[in-house]
């Protein structure tokens, strides 16, 4: 978005609030929303509108273009404003749908509120990618040069005429984009040689230049110097040498050096005032790097013969190639010290800074069992990454520039891998589960995998909830969760059968409420008569148990049986489970596990 302010919500119509208030609670305002009345919303208006990033109004259209009209300054300079009708049906994003991110506000907001979009841009009126803002989504940064505007009138102009389309030419970043059905009518085209990149209408490169460029961070400074060097050198020497290489300031991915550095005031406020991270190397790491241009005189002074270049390998990863060697600069005009900088180029691209992972838990399958919280995180992601089923279920939402990864059921640590790889590339990813995505699901790995990433390499990590099949399973039978209970998994892919089996005791002993999670399936039919045996021991025959199968789905079946009666050979893996305590009772066709409300009538199971 074109500026750092607050997202404001206004109303001109009365009730309002009621659409604005979900909006606050789901942190796409900044604050309260400002109603009608007071403070006078047109003056207000003006007042916040240059330091705003955006606006969500409530209202007609043609009062919110009439008040707007006046504070315009430029598309590349004024707020997003995004309306919505009184009656909350449909988000228009109708001022700064790309620069200033208004499509994307209008998306979150629609997500949240289970609103209708109404985009009436060129490129999301045709569902086609827009390229002068689709690139934030992929973790890059926009040249600082290029008519955009021009190149949007000629992506808009091949609809009808397929010959204009504009060129694309990629030699460096995430080329998974290039598979969207949003990209389909470009003419894509792969080139390694900068010299040859000026015959394309977009560019997806580390090079500076003419026309519009799009940067994908994969660019690694190595940086070393002499203590208290001072903050002009080391601008004139990275700004000198990426000018000398035609390399683009914003393809940069950070700074790298050794940690003898770390408190180098120069170095930190050349990382903060360009928002470059930085990562510091220990001597012996640097050390063990294999270099063009080693120095004895810095291998006595640092315990390694190699900073700068050492450091930018390292930070750009083992297929990393050096673009540039070593250059030193001492300073002149007064300028105190001297310093060293050599420039990688990384395998793929690095911004963890930002990235997103979002772990979203779908609910049962049906669209209006999912959360408003996990709906919003789909509409946010630009990759949905998950097992075919599941993703086939929310596919009603996905947009024509979200780009869907299908995995396979058993290769959840792949799934994991590939969400946290494109999130730390800059990506916001949804990693999608079924049900709850913490309740034997995806998050529980995904957080181990991020926590083993280094401090600087973590993109955000967020767990939005779901409706777990034990919660639909007890919602269509009644009220069988009234009382402790616990979930089980009988599956010993991953648990070794001696401690299920302890855990199936031990629920049986408390008499607990017992969910039993992935049941039965064609290679393990035995495990569900032995846990049915085992809660036999420990309560009546009459016990009832719900058998709930694909739950929230077309398929959906869902029987009430006796724990002596169980009929086995009807459960497989789409059936949950469900199986009362000693006090669970049936009646008819609900379950109910008395509470034990004072006053509440007690019902003896005991026979």
């Amino acid at each position: 978005m074109s500026n750092n302010g607050g997202l404001w919500g206004l109303s001109f119509s009365a009730g309002g609030e009621a659409l604005l208030m979900p909006l606050l609670q789901a942190g796409l305002l900044t604050a309260p929303p400002v109603l009608c009345g007071d403070p006078p919303l047109p003056g207000w208006l003006r007042e916040h509108w240059t330091g705003a990033r955006g606006f969500v109004v409530v209202g007609a259209c043609g009062l919110v273009v009439r008040l707007v009209a006046p504070l315009l300054a430029g598309k590349h300079r004024d707020p997003a404003v995004v309306v919505l009708d009184p009656q909350g049906r449909f988000v228009i994003p109708l001022l700064g749908g790309h620069q200033a991110g208004a499509e994307a506000l209008g998306q979150q907001v629609a997500a949240v509120l289970g609103a209708q979009l109404v985009s009436t841009g060129s490129s999301g009126g045709r569902q086609r990618l827009a390229l002068d803002s689709f690139g934030r989504a992929w973790g890059w940064r926009r040249g600082s040069g290029g008519d955009w505007t021009a190149l949007m009138k000629r992506a808009a102009q091949a609809e009808t005429a397929p010959r204009a389309a504009p060129v694309v030419s990629q030699s460096a970043g995430n080329r998974r984009w290039q598979q969207l059905q949003a990209a389909t009518g470009l003419s894509l085209r792969a080139c390694s040689d900068p010299h040859s990149e000026g015959e394309a209408d977009l560019l997806i490169t580390i090079h500076a230049g003419p026309g519009c460029r799009w940067h994908p961070p994969g660019l690694w400074l190595g940086l070393g110097c002499e203590r208290h060097t001072c903050l002009e050198l080391l601008e004139r020497l990275v700004d000198g040498r990426l000018e000398q290489l035609q390399l683009a300031p914003e393809a940069v991915a950070g700074l790298a050096s050794i940690d003898r550095k770390a408190d180098e005031p120069a170095l930190l406020e050349l990382a903060r005032r360009r928002h470059w991270p930085l990562r510091w190397f220990s001597a012996a790491h640097l050390d063990a790097v294999s270099v063009p241009n080693p120095s004895a005189v810095v291998a006595a002074e640092m315990g390694t013969a190699s900073v700068a270049e050492a450091a930018a390998l390292l930070a750009a990863g083992p297929k990393a190639g050096l673009l540039a060697g070593k250059q030193v600069l001492h300073g002149a005009g007064g300028e105190q010290g001297a310093a060293t900088l050599a420039i990688a180029q990384a395998d793929g691209q690095w911004a963890p800074q930002r990235g997103h992972l979002h772990l979203v838990g779908s609910g049962p399958g049906r669209l209006d069992l999912l959360t408003p919280d996990a709906r919003r995180a789909l509409a946010e992601a630009t990759v949905w990454v998950g097992y075919g089923l599941y993703l086939d279920l929310l596919e009603p939402l996905r947009r024509p520039d979200q780009l869907r990864c299908d995995g396979q059921l058993t290769e959840e640590r792949a799934r994991c891998e590939l969400a946290l790889e494109l999130a730390s590339q800059g990506l916001n990813v949804a990693l999608v589960s079924s049900g709850d995505s913490g309740i034997y699901a995806m998050a529980g790995l995904a957080l181990e995998l991020w926590l083993q990433q280094p401090g600087d390499g973590r993109p955000g990590f967020t767990v939005h909830p779901g409706i777990s099949a034990l919660q639909l399973a007890a919602a269509r039978v009644g009220a069988p969760l009234m009382h402790d209970f616990c979930t089980i998994s009988l599956s010993d892919r991953l648990t070794p059968w001696a401690v299920i089996e302890q855990r199936l005791r031990a629920a049986a002993a408390g008499d607990f409420v017992v969910a039993l999670y992935n049941p039965r399936s064609r290679d393990r039919h035995w495990q569900l008569e032995r846990a049915r045996e085992i809660l036999l021991g420990e309560r009546p025959g009459s016990t009832p148990v719900v058998l709930a199968r694909q739950l929230g789905r077309d398929a959906e079946r869902v029987s009430v049986h006796r724990l002596d009666a169980l009929p086995l050979d009807q459960v497989d893996m789409l059936t949950l489970v469900l199986m009362g305590n000693s006090s669970t009772r049936e009646q008819e066709g609900w379950v109910v596990t008395p509470r034990g409300y004072p006053g509440a009538e007690l019902t003896d199971k005991s026979g």
